[in-house]
């Protein structure tokens, strides 16, 4: 995996766990803005991977064959692997933490429950 791929799924954690961090404290348009980085992370990272697959693909059969995963590859693989099993967990946490905040806002905006400012 490309260094440069592998720092993207590291920024997108490092956003989700800022997430989290904001969910727990109860700052939602925190959370929101952060949702948004994420987004513009993701989004990124789909450029970015498109762009080295079409470099990737390029050369021979036999040239793609000599560049098997090395032991760094492997490596940067399973990094991307643990990285993504972390985001997932945040991300679960964090609709968790949501869902009451989320059914108020459901509540609200059906009138079932009155404000009073």
């Amino acid at each position: 995996m490309d260094p440069q791929l592998l720092s993207y799924y590291e920024a997108i954690e490092r956003a989700s766990a800022e997430m989290l961090a904001a969910a727990r404290a109860g700052q939602w348009d925190e959370v929101v803005r952060l949702e948004g980085a994420c987004v513009l992370l993701i989004s990124q990272l789909k450029t970015e991977a498109l762009r080295h697959d079409d470099t990737a693909g390029s050369g021979s059969t036999e040239a793609r064959l000599r560049s098997a995963r090395t032991a760094e590859q492997e490596e940067a693989a399973r990094m991307k692997s643990r990285i993504m099993q972390r985001i997932l967990i945040n991300d679960a946490e964090i609709r968790q933490l949501a869902e009451p905040w989320l059914q108020d806002l459901d509540e609200t905006l059906a009138g079932r429950r009155h404000v009073v400012h």
